[in-house]
């Protein structure tokens, strides 16, 4: 039986008219957790349930994989890179970097995680001084890609840093344009191909030269940093190292999934804080018991549930990724509708995290239904923002420790004020984000 949905030109309009995001929920609504789309010779299903991020992600997985969706992606982006990557080469490289991403391997990136967040402390002190207005995505993206890129290229300087962000930014663009699929050939010299290009170059050239850098001193003199460590390791089976496009590919991979999706999440959380008074009276209560003003270190994390209980509220209800892709391989069954092979599966975060099946309220930002006792009672996939499954997001533990760190540490100094009679208004750019951004005056507590 096939799933129901609007009509291709119903759906093209819906998301021309209310924007991609907006009109996926009110398809949701009218026609219930499982619904499609034909467009041309694609079949575009969305799955809403639990039932259906389980089924995708863990018992029926065998079926579906990162396939012609994540062409655009491979071509332009990510290369070979994890996130992309699929077959043997996604579970060798897997196996090769779990090690640096459990949730004690991401510990030793939290000094520099903490030093970047006093660095951004001294900065708010000052526009705090001024009541100057700022836009608050910006500020949180410059700090988390700084902690990203020095994570990463341990000898990065600001200029550098700032240098690598916009190119990559520049390349995310490209790919998330609504007619990269339609774009003309690279080789025709259009204002938007040269500026692609330009940011490709930068970016594989810098990478490059990091490399030859290391491979040129002594390897004990190498920085302990992520690169290093990707240069260093070796697969079990074979004894071989990464190649050096693979290296280029998977540091290009982690930037772009460790930068942005974090920052949004510090954007988002500081709305949530600004909107919520009671949730930042209860988040200040716990960071003044706990800290008295001191820089947290990791140790003192877990005396710190509450803040991290804001964390993963965010991640609720304004998940960085509103939703992701997978490819069906052969023909299947989703929610009791037909999966043709071939067919594109949208999992949906943001709207499983709204289903009124599984979460109270769902539209309220409440930091409570994560204790322990509301968490463990809840449908164990009606949560997944860095997706679930093998194909997890592997960097999920360092986003959460820099998440976790950066609001302890700017949270009990300050409380960013939103711009009176400021109304959000969200959309899907690639990630979730604000088509009117976020303007916020820095107040010192």
């Amino acid at each position: 039986m096939h799933a129901p949905g609007p009509g291709t030109l119903r759906f093209l309009h819906g998301v021309r008219r209310r924007g991609f995001l907006h009109f996926v929920g009110e398809s949701w609504q009218r026609y219930g957790d499982v619904f499609q789309v034909r467009l041309g010779p694609r079949t575009l299903m969305f799955a809403m349930h639990p039932d259906a991020v389980e089924h995708v992600n863990v018992s029926g997985r065998q079926n579906y994989d990162k396939l012609a969706s994540y062409d655009p992606v491979r071509k332009y982006l990510l290369g070979e890179g994890l996130l992309a990557s699929t077959g043997e080469l996604w579970r060798r490289q897997r196996k090769l970097m779990a090690p640096f991403f459990t949730p004690k391997g991401v510990q030793a990136y939290a000094e520099l995680m903490i030093r970047d967040g006093v660095r951004l402390v001294e900065r708010w002190q000052a526009l705090a001084k001024g009541g100057a207005e700022v836009e608050i995505d910006r500020e949180m993206t410059i700090v988390t890609a700084s902690i990203i890129l020095r994570s990463m290229f341990g000898s990065a300087t600001m200029e550098s840093i700032h240098q690598m962000k916009d190119a990559v930014e520049t390349m995310i663009s490209f790919v998330n344009s609504p007619m990269s699929r339609l774009s003309l050939p690279l080789w025709i010299p259009t204002s938007k191909n040269r500026k692609y290009l330009a940011a490709r170059k930068l970016v594989h050239h810098s990478i490059a030269a990091l490399i030859a850098q290391r491979r040129a001193t002594d390897e004990a003199r190498w920085p302990d940093d992520l690169l290093s460590r990707l240069m260093k390791v070796r697969d079990e089976e074979t004894g071989q190292a990464m190649s050096e496009n693979l290296l280029r590919d998977e540091s290009i991979t982690t930037f772009f999934a460790g930068h942005e999706t974090t920052a949004r999440t510090m954007t988002f959380a500081w709305y949530a804080l600004a909107s919520n008074p009671h949730v930042t009276a209860q988040l200040h209560a716990e960071l003044d018991g706990v800290l008295g003003g001191r820089v947290p270190t990791v140790d003192e994390l877990r005396r710190l549930p509450y803040t991290l209980q804001v964390v993963k509220e965010v991640l609720r209800l304004y998940p960085a990724a509103p939703f992701y892709v997978r490819d069906a391989i052969g023909p299947d069954q989703i929610g009791g509708f037909d999966v043709p092979a071939g067919a594109s599966i949208m999992l949906s975060p943001y709207y499983t995290h709204r289903h009124p099946q599984f979460w109270e309220n769902p539209q309220a930002f409440d930091p409570d239904r994560w204790t322990h006792e509301r968490d463990a009672a809840r449908h164990d996939y009606a949560y997944h923002p860095f997706a679930l499954g093998p194909r997890v997001c592997i960097g999920n533990n360092f986003s959460l420790l820099e998440s976790h760190l950066l609001l302890a540490i700017l949270a009990q100094r300050f409380t960013p004020r939103l711009r009176p009679n400021y109304q959000p208004r969200w959309e899907m750019q690639g990630v979730l984000g604000l088509a009117n951004g976020l303007p916020m005056v820095i107040a010192a507590r």
